[in-house]
């Protein structure tokens, strides 16, 4: 069985006033950028600031949509190769 590995890089950024963190989600396979993602988190202005909620919260969106894109993937090239794919 032939091992693989797939990487993925989260870049977190925040604004000036950590209102609004955003999130970019790479993943690389084969040995290059296979799928892009962005997520997005802001602060209600009357909270108190707690950065690594923003974080959290701006990377699993971007997760979330990036899992989102890989099972895309898979139904696609399923419905390409003519069988048929539970996609839960």
């Amino acid at each position: 069985m032939q091992a693989k590995q797939w990487t993925v890089q989260i870049y977190i950024s925040e604004d000036d006033g950590d209102e609004r963190t955003q999130a970019r989600a790479v993943l690389y396979a084969r040995d290059s950028k296979w799928h892009e993602s962005v997520g997005v988190a802001r602060r209600n202005p009357g909270d108190r600031p707690v950065p690594e909620i923003g974080d959290e919260l701006a990377a699993g969106r971007a997760l979330m949509d990036l899992a989102d894109k890989l099972i895309g993937d898979a139904v696609d090239d399923v419905a390409r190769l003519g069988g048929p794919i539970d996609a839960r």
